[in-house]
Parts: structure tokens; sequence; C-alpha cells
């Protein structure tokens, strides 16, 4: 989702609209997981991740392609609404670290605070390109983690990524 149109709105259609936007969109819904809340600022979200027979692997727990797969796009998506359209975003890496098995409905809370958008925009005065990874821990109610996902975003100014070759004016890939 194009956060570009979100500045538009108010917060709280902001909000609406991002978490309408995940739920529906295809891809995420084939994970299984379901965004339960957007912050008015778009800096928290949380998603659930509940045990059913969509999610349900094998043996009985949830699907470990399930549990990564709801951890895609929330910290890019949070991103590129806090920096604006100046900036290319782009998850980059990811790895995924199972501690228990899953055998009830888990939550998984992206944070961006604004201390974090901060150092972030501080960074890209000195360098025009860097990656910040995140920790995002999947609980159960109880606050139990199950499994620890780590994500890499890549972060430039939309001009130094053009210019390296990464991509047209809107920063699109010229070579697919």
């Amino acid at each position: 989702m194009k956060p570009a149109w979100l500045a538009k709105l108010s917060p709280a259609w902001r909000a609406r609209m991002v978490r309408l936007g995940f739920n529906l969109h295809p891809a995420f819904r084939g994970t299984g997981g379901r965004v339960v809340h957007v912050a008015r600022d778009l800096r928290h979200i949380r998603i659930c991740l509940p045990l059913n027979w969509k999610t349900k692997n094998i043996v009985g727990s949830i699907y470990g392609g399930s549990l990564f797969a709801i951890t895609d796009g929330a910290h890019p998506m949070m991103l590129m609404a806090a920096l604006g359209d100046a900036y290319i975003v782009w998850d980059k890496a990811a790895s995924i670290r199972y501690r228990k098995p899953g055998y009830t409905t888990l939550y998984a809370d992206f944070l961006l605070p604004e201390e974090e958008i901060s150092a972030i925009r501080g960074a890209l005065v000195e360098y025009p390109e860097l990656e910040r990874t995140y920790t995002v821990e999947l609980k159960d109610r109880h606050g139990t983690v199950h499994t620890v996902v780590e994500r890499t975003v890549y972060i430039a100014e939309k001009n130094h990524y053009r210019r390296k070759g990464g991509g047209d004016k809107n920063g699109k890939n010229l070579a697919q």
C-alpha cells in the first residue's frame, strides 16, 4: 500500500484505511492473520494470528509460513508514512526463530517510536541510504514469546536511489 494518498485523510480515517488495506489485500489475507489495531499516527500496528483450519500445520500448531508472513510489510508501510514520498523503503532481508509452537492465537506488535524516525532522518542527512533491523515477537495472550522475527529494511533518498540505477522517477525498477 502506497501511503502518499493517506496524508490527505484525517488521522482516524488513515488508521482505518491502513487496517482495511492490509486485511483485504489477498497476499495478507492468505497468511491467516488480521490487523486488529492501527494507531492514528501509524506508529503502532497490532496483528493477530489465530490457530484455525487455515493456519494449522500437520502437527496442530500454527504453520511457520503464516508466522513469518504476517510480519511482512508492516514496518516498511509505517516508515513510508512517517518519512514521506522523498524516500524509497524496501524489505531487504528477514529471519525467523521458533521458540515454542503456537497452539493458540498469537499477536505481533509493530512499533515505530518518534526517536527512531528522528534517528533515521538524522542518518539520512549524512548517508543517502541505510538499513534498519527490527525485531518482532509473536506472543500469546499471556505474553509468552513463541516466535522472534528479525526484518531488515532498506531506506534511501529517492534521488539517490534513482542515480544508483535503482529505478525511474517513482523509484520503480526499470529492469523489470
